[in-house]
């Protein structure tokens, strides 16, 4: 059996493979790619595909494919045999530089957001030697980016990279100030914490909502859901703990930083969080879990649930976001020492960081947005929709003491005194933790708790690294022009930011009505409940200015994102609603039905015998059964008439249209069939209720 070192990355062609198996002069070309950027030549990408093919095959890979991140949210692949035609009539292995460093996959069926004409079927898929090369299923997986004929990005990967370079130029801008003349790059680092929940695939199996949506529909509550608050951190299910087992053996082939796992708060909810690393690996990595997650839950007869809200009236799943940015020498620049007041270099990048927020809350929200996230933000340990950020007590009184340019007095940290001798004493952290913010402070990083547990990371991280890029950009052109002492015109750099952004700062509770009225009416913040409003961000003309002033997005690329997670968010809804509409009719009505007609026969019978029986419980449930089953079957038909009948040809029309009209109507349709779940007798009931698949692991 492998040890856990032996183990890691074992599937994976890292910098040690690449060393023992690539020339020097080779070696470090590559490196130079990898770290500055520089023109790959065809050579050394030839002598590259040489080495990377041979381990392939020696660790039993078949086939190669570039992998890369379309905009349905997913990945893809092509797979392509490494065989090549022999003289001899039989085949070589090969595998050259060219199928290393380009693709071309058909571009026609992924979504473009009308950068792409359906005939026009062309695309390109061009390698990313920053992500290494990795071993999935007897497949050669090359991370690559993938973009349109014209040159569009066609992906989620391409923007975050661009975004990633925007900040890593505008931080070298600042440090370069602060006299860093050894600091070469910038990179930003990502730690995605993620939630999901586990489920028997039996009975997954036997629910349509499921099967077609990843939610639960319908579904009356359970008389014990989370109220004792038993599950979280509890021991873990034998059934639950080898999965977990073979999941983290599977991601540290992968050389996946799997780290802690725990059950979260609801039941059979679960979270993995990995140890932090570059923000475009990172997102390779999370996108790789989530698939393996689901692949390994149905080897041990289970089915990872990865929608942001799985179950009504239990805690949704989010996808916990912590960034940081750090030099090419290891120093994190969130880092705020022993005495942040006197670190004057933290404190620019921590008020660049408060600036970017508040004037782009709104991408922020917007990259966050989609119909499942709608049903958690709010409530049950998600954020609400109001983005505010949280620093803790010492850190706002820094801040607090520069903007009213007094002395800052400190105090010293404090120990925590646990009570009993035995137990240790520790200093406490200078910031508590705040679940209901949705952008934390926690201690070296920020925590941007809005992004849903099936998102790709790749939008929230490309919007918070150009927001950032963009406030970097301003401070080092006010600071590159300053005509007077460097340190006075730093000192009033960050007064001045922190007069103008202190609005977005909130230490206290994000649920409490009072915040959200204050927030929205006093402080003027943005309230985007929903994802028509958030998406709509997208396109405020500053917004583009911004985007495309450091090259993330072009303006084409902006407004194709918009259509095309609009489209995603009615196609979503519709295929929910349908879903509902399909399983009231064929399966809940004719329950409720029967059940129904066995109530009315027993009051027969029992009429029959007795005439004066009063039998008030069959009478009284026939009743209310039976005015059950009309207005099932009129909700079922005003939902369904809604959907046939969605508005106009405008994206935006029909996704406003999905959010005042079709939402509540299938709440309406779900309030009925839950009550008739109440009433409807156990054996009667057609598929696994909210006891059953909550508790069933």
């Amino acid at each position: 059996m492998s040890t856990i070192p032996e183990l890691f990355g074992s599937l994976v062609f890292d910098d040690k493979v690449m060393r023992a198996r690539l020339s020097s002069d080779v070696y470090h070309s590559l490196r130079d790619t990898i770290n500055k950027g520089k023109k790959l030549d065809l050579s050394v990408a030839n002598a590259v595909a040489a080495a990377m093919c041979d381990w392939a095959v020696e660790n039993g890979a078949t086939h190669f494919t570039h992998w890369f991140q379309p905009l349905t949210g997913i990945t893809a692949e092509k797979h392509d045999s490494f065989i090549t035609p022999a003289p001899d009539s039989h085949v070589i292995v090969e595998f050259s530089g060219r199928n290393l460093i380009t693709g071309e996959p058909d571009a026609s069926s992924f979504p473009s957001g009308g950068l792409r004409a359906t005939f026009e079927a062309r695309g390109y898929t061009a390698w990313d030697p920053t992500s290494y090369a990795f071993i999935k299923e007897k497949t050669l997986c090359i991370p690559t980016a993938f973009c349109s004929y014209g040159g569009e990005a066609l992906d989620k990967k391409t923007p975050l990279l661009r975004s990633m370079e925007a900040l890593n130029r505008q931080a070298m801008r600042i440090l370069t100030l602060f006299g860093h003349a050894d600091v070469k790059r910038v990179v930003t680092n990502t730690g995605p914490e993620q939630e999901y929940f586990l489920i028997d695939r039996d009975m997954y199996l036997k629910r349509r909502d499921l099967i077609y949506t990843g939610r639960t529909l319908f579904g009356a509550p359970a008389p014990k859901g989370q109220e004792l608050d038993d599950h979280y951190f509890g021991a873990i299910k034998p059934r639950v703990k080898a999965f977990m087992e073979e999941l983290d053996e599977e991601l540290w082939k992968l050389g996946i930083y799997a780290k802690t796992e725990h059950n979260e708060v609801a039941p059979c909810q679960h979270e993995l969080a990995p140890i932090f690393t570059t923000t475009n690996i990172a997102s390779d990595h999370n996108q790789l879990t989530m698939e393996i997650m689901k692949k390994v839950a149905r080897k041990h007869g289970l089915v990872c649930l990865l929608h942001e809200k799985p179950f009504a009236g239990v805690n949704g799943s989010g996808k916990h976001n912590n960034w940081s940015i750090a030099t090419d020498k290891g120093v994190n620049l969130l880092s705020p020492g022993e005495t942040p007041y006197e670190n004057a270099q933290f404190l620019v990048f921590l008020v660049a960081v408060i600036k970017a927020v508040d004037e782009y809350q709104g991408l922020l929200r917007m990259s966050a947005a989609s119909a499942g996230n709608d049903h958690r933000l709010g409530a049950n340990e998600a954020p609400p929709a109001v983005v505010s950020m949280f620093l803790g007590d010492e850190l706002t009184a820094v801040l607090d003491a520069i903007e009213s340019d007094s002395p800052y007095e400190g105090t010293e940290k404090k120990r925590l005194r646990l009570g009993a001798d035995v137990l240790p004493r520790f200093n406490r952290d200078t910031t508590d933790r705040n679940r209901t913010s949705p952008f934390a402070f926690t201690g070296n990083k920020f925590e941007f708790r809005m992004v849903g547990s099936n998102d790709s990371i790749s939008a929230a991280n490309t919007m918070i690294n150009s927001a950032v890029a963009e406030a970097l950009c301003q401070f080092a052109d006010r600071l590159e022009n300053c005509e007077g002492d460097f340190d006075s015109c730093l000192h009033d750099l960050i007064r001045d930011t922190v007069r103008k952004h202190k609005r977005i700062l909130f230490n206290g509770n994000g649920y409490d009505d009072a915040w959200i009225h204050e927030a929205v009416e006093v402080r003027g913040l943005k309230n985007l409940r929903t994802t028509p409003d958030a998406l709509q961000m997208v396109l405020d003309p500053e917004n583009i200015r911004m985007l495309t002033k450091h090259r993330v997005y072009s303006e084409t690329e902006i407004r194709s994102r918009y259509e095309i997670s609009m489209e995603n968010y009615v196609r979503t809804v519709r295929i929910e609603a349908l879903t509902m509409v399909d399983m009231a009719r064929k399966e809940i009505l004719p329950a409720v039905v029967r059940w129904c007609g066995e109530l009315s026969r027993t009051l027969n019978e029992k009429k029959a015998a007795d005439p004066d029986l009063p039998c008030s419980y069959e009478k009284k449930q026939v009743r209310r059964l039976s005015e059950l089953i009309d207005a099932i079957d009129d909700a079922a038909a005003v939902l369904e008439n809604s959907i046939n009948t969605l508005g106009g040809a405008d994206i935006t029309e029909r996704a406003f249209c999905i959010r005042d009209e079709v939402l509540g109507r299938m709440e309406a349709l779900r309030r009925l069939c839950d009550e008739a779940e109440t009433v409807t007798a156990a054996s009667f009931w057609p598929f696994p209720t909210y006891g059953d698949l909550l508790f069933g692991v």
